[in-house]
């Protein structure tokens, strides 16, 4: 006879909240001004600071400006649908910033709820991490670089017309730096190689680049000539205003301005800088649409259908390899594109 058979016992269901305090994913719940009305254990330990510091803080608390939380927030609650923010600089941490995925997703009640994916500390990562697809795409290109730039040497020795040997030097001049620009991408990760430099020689070359294309807007000049040099590396800084001038042309600009300017007393993150250097991208193209205002410089969000959504990000992630931001404002007609940079003046 065999001994009867026993059924295991089922373990004890687990209740919906010990899920949400198990739960590493920081979760949160926003009221209709933004405020923080409960957080779980993970988010209170990614912020580093208890649960009764952020109950009814705003939101605003966390952006350490320019990271469009508020906006993107904004956006679910009055859309109602949710908006993901990728690779966004937050406040919190022992390291004083985090870098992460934030969702916003609009509740009943006029109610949001944030989910934090955190990806790692600033001091760990300085930049948005290049997926693959990116490395792949910079691997492929630099064969045909390589194709434009050969042709352009033999296009240079066979002209007799100055303007045209000159026009062949500059897309040679192109080709090794979109190489160079290439190979970081391949070594993401890479510290700039500063050194003292000029920048209105970094703008004229954008002018002359710009100037040289079907079609050009025009080119305007407003430079504070009593500017000092500043420290940096010209070839990603010079990458950043370029991305900027494009953009304004892809804009419809008819002129683009290019100002150059020292600002006093200007917080760049969480240092206040005595001085800056501030470099304005003015053009009177369409303007930025309002519902890309608040993930401007994410990846892959771009205001055109043929867009990649590269440049502002890239743009964005060199300025604060330098200690510096971007900012922006923008309406119909003019559009200001700012760069701010650390700046040490002679004694």
């Amino acid at each position: 006879m065999s001994a009867p058979r026993t059924t295991p016992a089922q373990p004890e269901p687990i209740e919906p909240a010990e899920l949400v305090g198990l739960c590493r994913t920081g979760l949160a719940q926003l009221d209709e001004g933004l405020r923080f009305t409960w957080l779980n254990p993970a988010l209170t330990e990614m912020l580093g600071a208890g649960t009764r510091r952020w109950l009814g803080a705003s939101l605003d608390l966390l952006d350490p400006g320019a990271s469009g939380l508020v906006d993107a927030a904004r956006r679910a609650l009055d859309a109602q649908h949710m908006v993901l923010l990728l690779h966004a600089r937050l406040r919190g941490g022992s390291d004083g910033e985090l870098l992460g995925d934030i969702a916003f997703t609009p509740l009943e009640g006029r109610r949001v709820l944030l989910e934090l994916h955190v990806a790692s500390t600033t001091s760990e990562a300085t930049s948005p991490a290049l997926s693959e697809s990116l490395r792949g795409f910079a691997h492929e290109v630099k064969n045909p670089l390589a194709g434009v730039r050969g042709a352009a040497q033999l296009l240079g020795r066979r002209v007799n017309d100055p303007e045209l040997a000159e026009l062949a030097e500059l897309i040679i001049g192109e080709t090794d730096r979109l190489t160079a620009l290439a190979d970081r991408l391949l070594r993401a990760g890479g510290k700039p190689r500063l050194a003292r430099l000029n920048v209105h020689e970094l703008l004229e070359r954008v002018a002359a680049l710009i100037a040289a294309e079907p079609g050009a807007p025009v080119m305007r000049r407003d430079y504070d000539p009593s500017l000092p040099s500043a420290t940096g590396d010209a070839d990603r800084l010079f990458q950043l205003l370029l991305n900027l001038a494009r953009n304004a042309v892809q804009a419809g600009a008819a002129t683009i301005t290019l100002r150059t300017r020292i600002e006093f007393g200007v917080r760049l993150g969480e240092r206040l800088r005595r001085v800056a250097l501030r470099v304005d991208v003015i053009d009177d193209g369409r303007g930025i649409p309002p519902e890309l205002a608040g993930s401007l410089y994410q990846p892959l969000v771009s205001g055109r259908s043929d867009g990649t959504g590269l440049g502002l990000a890239l743009a964005q992630e060199i300025a604060r390899e330098h200690g510096g931001e971007l900012r922006h404002s923008s309406r119909p007609g003019l559009t200001t594109f700012i760069l701010l940079l650390p700046l040490e003046l002679p004694a």
